[in-house]
């Protein structure tokens, strides 16, 4: 069991890391984008916000990670019992909200097509469409690994003591 729960995490801590280097990208495009003004600089707006959120998210799981495992390693060890059911209890929760985060990256995903596919000769929502897309789009793949991988660390877990 450490072995899995130690992969998951080590698969959680490297995509902090492209949260993080896609946040950093996407503002240094933005900046790039909005003092030069391109045509399509207002994908400066979508690109910051969503790039705000992915470096508050990438540095947060970059940083508790290790405290996590190494609390979750002695629990395991201590009171076996107790760490699957407060596990399984997380992880039901953070599979839970990779639905509410798919969706919410879908409807971002399809606005920015919308904004793109039918006001594209206006330059705000031809350039908000397109940082929709770049960043909804990026996240999306992202999750989706996530998602996987705590699929297979519920399997993993659930299977403990059967």
């Amino acid at each position: 069991m450490i072995k899995e729960m130690t992969d998951y995490f080590a698969g959680e801590k490297q995509e902090s890391l492209l949260f993080i280097a896609a946040g950093l990208i996407a503002i240094c495009v933005a900046v790039w984008l909005w003092t030069n003004g391109h045509r399509l600089r207002f994908m400066a707006a979508p690109l910051v916000t969503i790039a705000l959120m992915q470096l508050v998210v990438g540095t947060t799981v970059y940083l508790r990670t290790e405290s996590q495992v190494q609390g979750l390693i002695t629990q395991s060890q201590s009171a076996p019992a107790q760490f699957k059911q407060d596990e399984v209890s997380r992880m039901q929760t953070v599979m839970k909200n990779f639905n509410i985060y798919k969706i919410t990256e879908m409807v971002l995903l399809v606005l920015g097509v919308c904004l793109i596919g039918f006001l594209q000769r206006f330059d705000v929502a031809a350039g908000i469409g397109a940082g929709l897309v770049l960043q909804a789009a990026f996240t999306l793949a992202l999750d989706m690994f996530a998602e996987a991988r705590g699929q297979d660390y519920m399997v993993a877990l659930k299977g403990l003591f059967t």
